[in-house]
């Protein structure tokens, strides 16, 4: 059976919004159905005037901003005449004033498996706001593209919370928003109803579904970033290029003062016992138009994707950035602050999400095998089994 979102099922049953009243609906360029209608113009077309709001998330509505804290203002959609508001702004959850003539907040946004992706935080914004304005949420679901069962990397410590990590859940979850949203109201406690998918099994990954993927962000233009992207994001980190600034962002990683040759690679894999599951790291050098190291030759790899179920970005990841601190001869640092609005803490601790990390990736006593890159994964399936609306039994990466 086709995966049927839930904008897809709106569409083919307007009838599923008869209790929401007037619909504030956050959503971006990539809330498409299968066939590329917007979600706006499904909204319209299902509760003509009750659609009194637009609400778009970091990137902004059109996905056009590139980078981390890059605010987008308001505005107004003029085709409907209503008002279109930032959710990445001077604020980043739905103000009094912004739900005024909203009775449901509709949510329909892409997530892309990461915890570190923010519109997690903008749901559970919206879930606060709704809870405080006794106001309700839907969410309308879609697939988690990298798949329903593997979660990857340690669980979020909460003394390392932030706009990128708000509850204790791990770099790679294996939810759905849906299911997301529901773990986070069990703290919130908001009025709140998910249209669920029909069709998908939790197995599949995005490259089963038979669906177009529209770019989420600027950086992620294609799914074989999204594929990695739970591991590759920790290089923002880093003083390390991510490939931001290149026709392959999250694929390319490298810097200047990365040895030329194989000698990277070679300690990457050695790191990682031997093989590389479900990539091919090429040997390869590239130079950023913007970002870190714009108009400097980075040397490094490019991550190819031969095996997308096999993936395991997050070993992967760590043992990229460990090769990199031993083969740059003292040229490898961390980035300062400021990172997603915390202007004090290193931000690896916030995209590692402990404390910790920066001195476990500097350790003398490295090792991939430490407990510390993924603890906390069996004590999360057990915490967020119950909010599961698709049963799998999820794992840890190994």
């Amino acid at each position: 059976m086709k995966c049927q979102v839930g904008l897809e099922r709106l569409a083919a049953d307007a009838s599923i919004a008869k209790s929401w009243g007037r619909c504030g609906l956050v959503c971006n360029q990539a809330s498409v159905t299968s066939d590329f209608i917007p979600a706006w113009d499904v909204f319209h077309n299902a509760l003509g005037s009750r659609l009194t709001a637009l609400f778009g998330p970091q990137h902004g509505f059109y996905g056009t901003k590139q980078d981390n804290m890059i605010e987008t203002g308001h505005a107004r959609f003029s085709r409907f005449g209503v008002p279109l508001y930032s959710l990445y702004s001077e604020t980043r959850e739905p103000t009094p004033d912004m739900l005024s003539q909203v009775d449901t907040i509709v949510i329909d946004l892409q997530v892309v498996g990461c915890r570190i992706y923010t519109w997690k935080a903008t749901i559970a914004g919206c879930l606060r706001a709704a809870k405080k304005l006794n106001k309700k949420v839907v969410i309308l679901d879609r697939p988690n593209p990298v798949g329903g069962e593997v979660c990857e990397g340690r669980v979020l410590d909460m003394d390392s919370t932030s706009f990128v990590g708000e509850y204790p859940i791990p770099m790679r979850h294996a939810l759905t928003a849906g299911e997301a949203a529901k773990f986070f109201n069990s703290f919130i406690g908001a009025n709140l109803e998910v249209v669920e998918l029909k069709g998908w099994n939790p197995k599949s990954f995005w490259g089963d579904l038979e669906r177009p993927w529209v770019l989420t962000s600027p950086n992620l233009p294609t799914i074989d970033a999204v594929y990695v992207y739970p591991g590759t994001v920790i290089f923002e980190g880093t003083n390390i290029s991510e490939g931001r600034g290149t026709g392959l962002p999250f694929q390319f990683i490298g810097a200047p003062y990365i040895p030329e040759g194989s000698t990277y690679r070679d300690r990457v894999i050695q790191i990682l016992g031997g093989q590389s599951p479900g990539v091919y790291l090429r040997d390869s050098q590239f130079e950023p138009t913007s970002q870190k190291w714009a108009g400097k030759t980075c040397k490094g790899v490019q991550i190819h994707v031969t095996d997308y179920r096999a993936v395991r970005s997050l070993d992967l990841s760590v043992a990229l950035v460990r090769a990199a601190i031993e083969v740059g001869e003292g040229s490898f640092a961390w980035k300062d602050p400021p990172y997603e609005y915390d202007h004090k803490t290193l931000p690896m601790k916030l995209i590692y999400g402990s404390q910790k990390s920066a001195d476990k990736f500097m350790a003398k006593d490295f090792s991939l095998l430490d407990p510390f890159w993924h603890e906390g994964i069996q004590r999360y399936i057990e915490s967020v089994t119950p909010f599961l609306l698709y049963p799998r039994k999820l794992s840890g990466p190994r």
